[in-house]
């Protein structure tokens, strides 16, 4: 980004896209689930078999590939513990917690010109948790 007349311009990245670092970081957080997963880590839940309660409709299948995506790409760690039954927890690491305000203000800008007609003004308690 440059200042042009007091305004932020966005430069081109036609010539080098894979340089950019919005595009690159679009490509950690762009498929479906991901965005969701994050949130629901940023605020404690770490268990496989909690996020696939807490996000109603993904499939095992589906959240295990975005989870390993994501460890993959350096965003969470997995940990396994030698149990019966087996038990695996998943955390945000240092990378994956500086996400978490591009998605509050992913939030903010959903609510403010996303707006589905519904009042603003309603909060429940997970509105203000980190990632919500």
């Amino acid at each position: 980004m440059f200042e042009q007349e007091g305004v932020s311009v966005v430069q081109s990245t036609d010539a080098h896209p894979e340089t950019c670092p919005v595009l690159r970081t679009a490509d950690i957080i762009s498929g479906k689930w991901t965005l969701l997963i994050l949130r629901d880590l940023s605020n404690g839940i770490n268990r496989f078999s909690a996020l696939e309660r807490s996000l109603s409709g993904i499939s095992p299948k589906t959240l295990s590939e975005r989870l390993k995506g994501l460890e993959k790409a350096g965003i969470v760690t997995r940990r396994s513990f030698a149990e019966v039954p087996p038990r695996v927890e998943y955390t945000l690491t240092e990378m994956g917690l500086a996400l978490i305000p591009l998605i509050d203000h992913m939030r903010e800008y959903g609510s403010k010109w996303l707006s589905d007609g519904r009042s603003d003004t309603r909060t429940s308690a997970d509105d203000h948790a980190p990632g919500a």
